[in-house]
């Protein structure tokens, strides 16, 4: 039987085992990247493989390559040299800042009268004549004129099976309990006092101050609490650090005051009441005790942790501020300027706009099917009908 296999192999052509060999080599060398694939695809699907390897990444971020190590030292010298001329940079970047401050102070007035108008028709003080009420709808949503005076008629007759509402009812509450990050913040006993929120204004520091802004919140008379306005402002700092002038980024918050609320009597909802039982160790006798605790609440805002003169702090508090900080910048730049986008929902489709969660969600597909495909033990890349260009280099 050898032998007859010896004579079959004879009798082939040379080039005809040359093929052989390289189809067979081809055939091993396709088993083993199959393999390799099945195998880097399941070790990536182990969550602790994946935190190892993430570990592994994290700590190699920042750290340096020794390029700069192996430099000659004239050539570390002008690199000084650079760094010196950034530390310039960083300082004339933050009077830019400060002059964009005083833009924003300047601006601010020119706003104002429209934002004190916007209050004004939100708390009834004012009412909108009918040429300020025309809104120019866009083209999709326009209609003929028979069936504008239909609705026109239907609105009336709404109008006159209700109460005469006065200004626009609940108008910052319903700010508020549209943006996500207003909304976490708000509790069910916070939403009675927020009905009573006529306005929210942003002022700014005077002209030779630190820098600084505030916000106030105006209220109008009501029964939880005697103040008309509370306050909140925040101290901040346009200048690099010294010890660290690279980091800087513009102006930082550097800490933030709140204000005393005057609450009512038994009107405090950023406390509340709760009962204990207690039992004596000797006699054994159980007296109830009751402790006044903290409630969460929106108004726990107007009362942010001190940054002492340190300036270190918690984990806890530096969470805190962390939030209340980025809450108190949302407020100025965005809520004020564009509430009645915040109201009406527009402003909140703006922002959902930023992200292409079709295109994420096509891309984590494709994702899911090439994975389903490197797992399938049948899987032949060759067979597949537009098979991806191969990469060259050029």
């Amino acid at each position: 039987m050898a032998d007859i296999d010896n004579k079959d192999q004879a009798e082939l052509d040379p080039a005809d085992m040359e093929d052989m060999e390289e189809v067979e080599e081809e055939e091993t060398g396709e088993d083993v990247n199959s393999k390799a694939r099945q195998l880097t695809v399941q070790m990536m699907q182990n969550p602790q493989i994946l935190a190892a390897l993430q570990e592994r990444l994290d700590g190699l971020v920042g750290s340096p390559s020794g390029y700069m190590e192996s430099l000659p030292k004239v050539v570390k010298r002008r690199v000084n040299a650079l760094k010196n001329l950034q530390v310039k940079c960083a300082h004339i970047e933050a009077k830019f800042y400060e002059e964009v401050h005083e833009l924003e102070r300047k601006y601010a007035a020119l706003y104002q009268p429209l934002f004190d108008k916007r209050s004004d028709i939100v708390k009834a003080a004012y009412e909108p004549t009918d040429e300020e009420c025309e809104w120019k709808a866009d083209e999709e949503e326009e209609l003929t004129e028979e069936m504008k005076e239909k609705a026109k008629v239907e609105e009336e007759k709404k109008d006159e099976e209700k109460e005469d509402p006065k200004g626009i009812p609940e108008f910052w509450l319903t700010v508020f309990k549209n943006v996500d990050l207003l909304s976490d913040m708000l509790q069910e006993h916070d939403e009675p006092i927020l009905k009573h929120l006529q306005d929210i204004k942003v002022k700014f520091s005077d002209p030779g101050q630190p820098m600084s802004f505030s916000l106030e919140f105006h209220f109008e008379p009501n029964d939880f609490f005697t103040n008309t306005v509370l306050t909140k402002t925040y101290k901040m700092r346009s200048e690099p650090d010294e010890g660290d002038p690279f980091s800087f980024d513009g102006p930082e918050i550097m800490g933030c005051t709140g204000c005393t609320i005057d609450w009512t009597k038994g009107k405090n909802v950023t406390l509340k009441t709760i009962k204990k039982k207690q039992k004596h160790k000797g006699r054994g006798t159980v007296r109830t005790v009751t402790k006044t605790v903290p409630n969460d609440s929106f108004f726990n805002f107007f009362t942010p942790p001190e940054v002492p003169e340190s300036g270190e702090l918690d984990e806890d508090s530096e969470a805190i501020l962390a939030a209340d900080f980025e809450i108190g910048h949302f407020i100025r730049e965005r809520i004020v300027p564009r509430a009645v986008l915040y109201f009406t929902g527009e402003a909140i489709e703006d922002d959902d706009d930023d992200y292409d969660e079709e295109g994420e969600e096509a891309d984590d597909e494709e994702g899911e099917e090439e994975a389903d495909e490197e797992n399938d033990p049948d899987y032949d890349p060759k067979k597949d009908a537009n098979p991806p260009a191969e990469c060259k280099q050029q």
